[in-house]
């Protein structure tokens, strides 16, 4: 059981957390949502206690937490096999002592007859420990989430960072303690590895609590939302959609009393003003005008601000826009693209699809100048002007800059004016651009990135998963302003939509290989 008690959170004068209790009880599945900048991923950072709070307190009991991060935490040394083992320390370091002493057998090194019986109880403790079955778990998880037998063997440093992700969430879930914290556990994953992680996660035997964006996912799993908006944390009882549902109740009922509540201190006050210099009604008037003091306004609810953008491509290109011919690329002598050609036409908007790793985000990289292929070649059109956004776009943010400096790194002929005008409709305005970057929240970040890569002039998008760590209503914005801009889009993306509205042409990427997998003939009109 986790228990959260006043629960606060200071930076820099302004409470981004006041106040926030509530109890998370055994095999509760929770969902925490509400827009970037609210402070759901310090929430959890508190709960598990990376990171002090201002006032307060957590307390946790019956077993411990484990916390999957935004960022990846795994051994780039080890096999993906160690690494899962290494989620298990009291168990792996029996697995080690019993090659030790089995190999000290063989060489007939030490005392046999001591080693023999360490080794008969070592094994016995292991077996105690369930250590016999823990291949057979690492094999369920790891295949669950998309992992190949033949993966177990690979070093995880050869995996891509999406799947480096996935290894930091496979360890989490064979560790199987009674509290799970995930931020974002979807972020990387495919349609086939979502939906086995939210069948594992509805069974799983213990407390959940995750922040995440993914609404499909949040009604397929959680019991319980708390709603995280302006400093305070509210629970609702139910699925994703009774959430939504209950909330604009409430809201509703809120605006009703608040109105109600106004009307009344408006007769109030008129009979106040009517009677306040009459003796035969001053007792009266007085008892009112204390009345009034004593009422406790109810406060309406606030609506939160959301971004306001459009994207516009800047000067028409020739008609064939790219001319990418048997491009292949190895990582480290491990074939990472095979003759991959691609022909793209003005205002397509390419969609790549596939597991991770198949070779979406070096084909990105390769058609955006920042790596050379091993063989192939690249023709871009002359009056193509392209823009790349990385799938880490955020972690090319300098810490140490401003707000303002960051994005006008890509802005420079942009006066200041214009850019805090920019600034202002990704939620960044009056002091807000002034916020150094290694203060803001992952969300935060990913808007800055965004500004700052949409101020470039372009008429060419090259997007690795663009949606990732922006809330609800952000990345509807943004898929908004993707299906109207007028240029041309090549995107590798796991969301849906992306791929189902807004692409003109699909081609999923496996294994290195590309192939056309759909063309929208809706959009492509």
């Amino acid at each position: 059981m986790i228990v959260v008690e006043n629960l606060k959170k200071s930076f820099g004068g302004r409470d981004l957390l006041s106040a926030v209790s509530f109890t998370v009880s055994a095999d509760e599945k929770i969902g925490i949502v509400g827009p970037n900048g609210a402070g759901k991923t310090t929430l959890l950072k508190m709960i598990s206690g990376d990171e002090p709070s201002t006032g307060g307190q957590v307390s946790v009991s019956n077993g411990e937490i484990s916390y999957l991060h935004q960022e990846s935490d795994v051994q780039l040394d080890r096999t993906l096999s160690d690494e899962m083992w290494s989620a298990l320390p009291e168990i792996n370091a029996m697995r080690f002592r019993i090659d030790e002493i089995e190999d000290m057998l063989i060489l007939e090194e030490g005392n046999s007859a001591d080693l023999v019986a360490e080794l008969n109880d070592v094994h016995e403790r292991f077996k105690l420990f369930g250590g016999s079955s823990v291949d057979a778990s690492i094999s369920r998880v790891v295949t669950g989430l998309g992992f190949s037998t033949d993966d177990l063997y690979k070093l995880c440093g050869d995996f891509s960072g999406g799947w480096r992700m996935r290894i930091s969430l496979a360890k989490i879930l064979i560790r199987r303690q009674p509290h799970l914290l995930l931020d974002e556990p979807t972020n990387h994953l495919d349609r086939a590895s979502k939906a086995w992680l939210a069948t594992e996660l509805t069974d799983y035997p213990g407390a959940v609590l995750m922040v995440t964006h993914d609404q499909p996912f949040l009604e397929q799993v959680a019991t319980r939302i708390l709603d995280v908006e302006h400093g305070k944390v509210i629970s609702y009882a139910g699925s994703f959609s009774d959430f939504k549902k209950n909330k604009a109740n409430r809201q509703e009922q809120v605006e009703a009393s608040a109105n109600r509540q106004e009307r009344e201190i408006a007769r109030q006050e008129e009979f106040i003003d009517r009677f306040r210099y009459k003796a035969t009604k001053a007792r009266q008037v007085q008892s009112r005008i204390k009345a009034i003091d004593r009422i406790e306004k109810i406060q309406r609810s606030v609506t939160s601000k959301t971004t306001k953008f459009e994207i516009k491509a800047n000067g028409r290109v020739e008609r064939v826009v790219l001319d990418a011919h048997g491009i292949s690329h190895d990582w480290d002598d491990l074939p990472a693209l095979l003759d991959v050609s691609l022909e793209v036409h003005r205002n397509q908007k390419i969609a790549l699809v596939g597991h991770n790793g198949g070779g979406k985000s070096t084909l990105l990289r390769i058609l955006a100048g920042e790596i050379i292929p091993t063989e192939g070649q690249i023709i871009w059109s002359e009056r193509s002007r392209r823009g790349y956004y990385a799938q880490h776009q955020d972690e090319t943010l300098d810490p140490k800059l401003t707000v303002l400096e960051a994005v006008r790194e890509s802005g420079q002929d942009e006066s200041d004016q214009s850019l805090r005008s920019i600034l202002g409709r990704f939620l960044f305005s009056s002091d807000d651009v002034y916020k150094l970057v290694h203060m803001l929240s992952g969300g935060e970040k990913s808007r800055v990135a965004l500004a700052k890569f949409l101020v470039q002039p372009n008429n060419v998008l090259l997007l690795d998963e663009p949606t990732n760590h922006l809330d609800a209503a952000t990345r509807d914005e943004l898929l908004s302003a993707l299906q109207d801009y007028d240029g041309t889009i090549i995107c590798a993306s796991h969301d849906p939509a992306i791929v189902d509205e807004i692409a003109t042409h699909v081609y999923t990427l496996d294994q290195g290989e590309i192939s056309l997998s759909g063309v929208n003939v809706i959009s492509a009109i």
